[in-house]
């Protein structure tokens, strides 16, 4: 058994030396037997980004967010922002509360292809370089290689060219290290195949197998081959992390819950070179307890993201139902509508969840508001929904919310509140409740 200890008892030092050296110092340490790791917030909700940014100001380590391509990119993506205003925008935020440049770690999340699978592999890569090479300048150290998605034009798509493709990413991603100022830290990578697809499962399914350690050897082998085969033998050195099922996952209405057992042979099995940790994706929902037992198995990276939102969303539904029980019948106050809002938008445009659903028109309607793939978090930005959030927010703001009312929609919060540790403000409610589960990532990863 590992021992639980504070990350930076050794190598508080390397949170002031930057991001770079933070995540490599969280390697290095897990490695060598100490149950650290480091979280990884994919979102760009304005809300999250908030909660995180609180969070990593009480633990002292790095704010380390990540986007994907989909959700940033040259073209805005579905967040219409560049890496360039996702990063300036990250740095601003972190700013603003008092966070320094230095304690933000940006990570690309999924870089690739994936957002232009459907067009010919060769235009799919040319966009996903560029993406890389933008990234790069912006200010991203961290980047997952993921290329194991077909193109419009794979009929399969083997390990080998998996590989090829992420080399040529790297390449890019290298490539534009020669425009960053000399002293510039070199980006890590993070590679592999047996990757979720981004946002989650699409079925409910059945649990996944965990990856198999030959598996990882002849992957870390094939990536190896193409790495040299593109001169890239000093980056080599810079991949941290290998992106391995560790049987967890979650769907519509169902978590697939982290069995050590079942991955012992990966956690024993870390391989030598380079010196890396595995990187767990879909591990929101997990326990705390799975979550440090992860971490202890040497998935010292661990992301999530719609748990977060799905946190968001059950803050904002508890306080609309607040807010009706105290304006409802009042004629001259009218209430905020933000679940009628997002269901308008979601039905207006079903882009984001029609392929992730299934059942009749009410079990339809329960999971485009409750599901754990939290789909809804695509449509918070729209501005018929942002206004009805805005709106519920000024109703709340008149007063403070009745304890009695907190102690049945938000009884969480409500205890903090009579403990005095929290303001009874909507957004600090709000901020709170994001919090929990960030609190249960950064306990895992040994945040003191």
């Amino acid at each position: 058994m590992n021992q639980r200890s504070d990350p930076f008892e050794t190598d508080r030092s390397t949170v002031a030396d930057g991001p770079s050296e933070y995540l490599r110092s969280v390697v290095r340490r897990n490695r060598g037997g100490a149950t650290v790791g480091t979280y990884a917030v994919c979102s760009a909700h304005p809300a999250v980004i908030d909660a995180a940014i609180q969070q990593a100001l009480e633990d002292g380590n790095c704010l380390h967010v990540e986007s994907t391509s989909s959700q940033v990119n040259q073209f805005g993506g579905y967040t219409g922002m560049t890496p360039k205003q996702f990063a300036d925008g990250m740095r601003v935020a972190a700013a603003s509360a008092g966070l320094p440049p230095g304690r933000v770690l940006l990570g690309a999340d999924h870089l690739g292809p994936f957002a232009w699978r459907s067009e010919p592999s060769a235009t799919a890569m040319a966009k996903a370089c560029d993406l890389a090479g933008l990234c790069i300048r912006a200010g991203y150290q961290k980047i997952h290689l993921d290329t194991s998605m077909p193109c419009g034009d794979d009929k399969i798509l083997d390990e080998k060219t998996v590989a090829e493709r992420a080399a040529i990413l790297c390449r890019a991603a290298e490539d534009a290290c020669e425009d960053m100022p000399t002293d510039s830290p070199r980006p890590l990578y993070v590679i592999g195949t047996e990757v979720p697809p981004p946002g989650g499962e699409v079925a409910e399914g059945q649990r996944p197998a965990p990856t198999m350690i030959g598996d990882v050897h002849r992957t870390l082998d094939v990536f190896h081959s193409a790495f040299r085969a593109h001169g890239l033998f000093a980056v080599w050195e810079n991949v941290v992390g290998l992106v391995v099922q560790p049987a967890v996952e979650f769907g519509d209405s169902r978590v697939f819950d982290y069995d050590h057992q079942k991955v012992h042979a990966l956690a024993a099995g870390l391989p030598k070179r380079p010196a890396l940790v595995y990187e767990a994706h879909s591990t929101d929902y997990q326990s705390p307890a799975a979550l440090a037992e992860m971490v202890e198995d040497h998935f010292a990276i661990l992301k999530v993201g719609p748990w977060l939102t799905f946190a968001y969303r059950e803050a904002i539904f508890a306080l609309s139902s607040i807010e009706r029980e105290i304006l409802g019948h009042k004629r001259e106050a009218r209430s905020s509508q933000v679940r009628e809002a997002l269901e308008f938008e979601m039905l207006r445009n079903p882009a984001y969840w029609r392929s992730y659903y299934r059942g009749d028109d009410n079990e339809l309607r329960l999971s485009r508001a409750f599901s754990f793939s939290d789909r809804c978090r695509y449509y918070w930005p729209q501005p018929s929904v942002q206004e009805e959030v805005k709106r519920l927010l000024h109703n709340l703001g008149r007063f403070s919310c009745p304890l009695t009312l907190l102690s049945q929609y938000l009884p969480t919060e409500y205890e903090a509140i009579r403990e005095g540790a929290l303001e009874n403000d909507a957004a600090s409610i709000i901020r709170h409740h994001i919090r929990r589960v960030i609190r249960f990532y950064g306990a895992a990863c040994g945040a003191p």
